[in-house]
């Protein structure tokens, strides 16, 4: 069976490449790129993220991969995000006021409260509110591995698939549709993590291209 192929966007911030390498791994043809073309051809896309939140929506736009995101997303091809890239998705975050996100998601990004240590740098377990096809075969409650000081707060609380505890219950994944995206890094949660992006492979290799 031939791998399908995942376009992991490429737009110059952090060590994107891990994920890319997870994905491999997970048997995926994924490739870096910015390439809208190559995009367009993918089964699948996934948008990483590190740092700030501003930082990256600026370096997303500056690599001209916005409306890639959009066209993505409205092929109904599987669609991740990780992380910052999560973030992303949503309206908003207070990290960066006056930047705008992708609005895919509607919400807000929240700093992290309660007497707790910002940023959340640590393992967690997953508690799985919802069903989904991401976590099949997975333990029930995964340990995962975030890294995070903002948290996501949709305005629609169906979207959210599981929550972490971490002062109170923070959004760890979410799904709209074809959207689906994790706060913590599956490509550094070991098997669970990997069993997971497994997943989503698996959901690429049974999406139609455009």
């Amino acid at each position: 069976m031939t791998p399908p192929l995942i376009a992991v966007l490429d737009y110059g911030i952090g060590n994107l490449s891990s994920a890319q390498k997870a994905l491999v791994r997970s048997g995926a043809d994924a490739r870096l790129t910015r390439d809208p073309g190559l995009a367009r051809d993918a089964a699948g896309v996934v948008l990483p993220g590190v740092g700030a939140f501003g930082a990256c929506m600026d370096a997303l736009r500056a690599a001209q991969l916005e409306d890639v995101v959009y066209e993505s997303v409205a092929s109904q091809r599987p669609f991740m995000g990780i992380c910052v890239g999560m973030q992303m998705l949503f309206t908003s975050s207070v990290e960066s006021p006056g930047a705008a996100g992708l609005d895919v998601i509607h919400g807000t990004v929240e700093l992290i409260e309660g007497n707790v240590r910002r940023p959340q740098m640590q393992w967690n377990e997953l508690h799985v509110e919802n069903e989904d096809p991401l976590f099949v075969g997975l333990p029930k409650t995964p340990w995962v591995y975030f890294v995070h000081s903002y948290s996501a707060v949709p305005t629609d609380s169906s979207v959210v698939v599981a929550t972490c505890e971490y002062g109170k219950n923070l959004t760890a994944v979410v799904r709209q549709k074809n959207v689906v995206a994790t706060q913590f890094h599956p490509e550094k949660s070991a098997k669970d993590g990997l069993a997971l992006l497994a997943n989503f492979v698996a959901s690429c290799s049974g999406a139609s291209r455009e």
